[in-house]
């Protein structure tokens, strides 16, 4: 099976020469969810914003068959949704419907056709009710739904998510799980949350000082590393 992302080799390096990433290697496979576990600083960020060209570092990186190069960028960001942690950032317009149809207005389709993407993103994710509100109105949950709306309103085959759960009550973080569930795009979720992560991938990698020094289930690596289920590093 083809790899939908495959990364070989990967460095960076920050302006002032703190080396970030230490040559990670990494596939992620159709259909897949993966999570990034590890603590802050640990380098997981930096590696998926090398995912669709907001950083570029030393090595190779494979994205649906297309080597990541300045030329494939805009095809390469059709193909992957990055949905950031704080919501906010990525909603500001009058409207959630304006919002989610942002994204394939902006890619040149014709008002009529985004709105139709809108709505149907929107329905997807159960916000198709709060069209019309403004995004401010909505609470935390309601916010992440939207970001991600306006995500799946693009038709990516890869999804990235940084720490969503974050300003997620239980409920929320829930509600997000099943939702999350029901998408059939291959994900990668960084988080600090074993239990989210738990139920929502098959396979988790463990950043340390810029490297992938783990691999295997969720609760393996928490048992090998010695994390909680919020993420937290258990005295040993």
């Amino acid at each position: 099976m083809m790899p939908l992302i495959e990364v070989r080799g990967l460095h960076f390096h920050y302006d002032d020469g703190t080396a970030a990433l230490n040559g990670v290697d990494f596939q992620l496979l159709p259909g897949e969810t993966v999570v990034l576990l590890g603590a802050n600083g640990s380098g997981k960020t930096t590696f998926v914003l090398h995912l669709n060209g907001l950083l570029l570092g030393q090595g190779e990186i494979e994205v649906c068959g297309m080597r990541m190069s300045k030329q494939n960028l805009p095809q390469i960001r059709h193909k992957i949704g990055l949905v950031f942690q704080d919501s906010e950032t990525q909603l500001f317009m009058p409207t959630v419907l304006e919002d989610v149809a942002f994204g394939p207005l902006n890619g040149g389709m014709s008002p009529e056709q985004a709105r139709q993407r809108a709505h149907a993103a929107l329905e997807v994710t159960g916000m198709l009710e709060a069209a019309r509100k403004a995004p401010y109105h909505l609470s935390a949950g309601e916010k992440k739904r939207v970001a991600i709306a306006g995500i799946l309103a693009m038709q990516p085959e890869i999804l990235i998510l940084d720490e969503p759960t974050t300003y997620l009550d239980p409920p929320g973080q829930s509600s997000l799980i099943q939702l999350l569930r029901s998408l059939p795009q291959a994900k990668i979720l960084v988080t600090h949350d074993a239990g989210f992560a738990e139920a929502l991938a098959q396979r988790a990698c463990f950043f340390e000082r810029g490297m992938i020094t783990g691999t295997g289930t969720v609760r393996e690596l928490v048992q090998r590393f010695g994390w909680d289920r919020t993420g937290v590093k258990i005295a040993q």
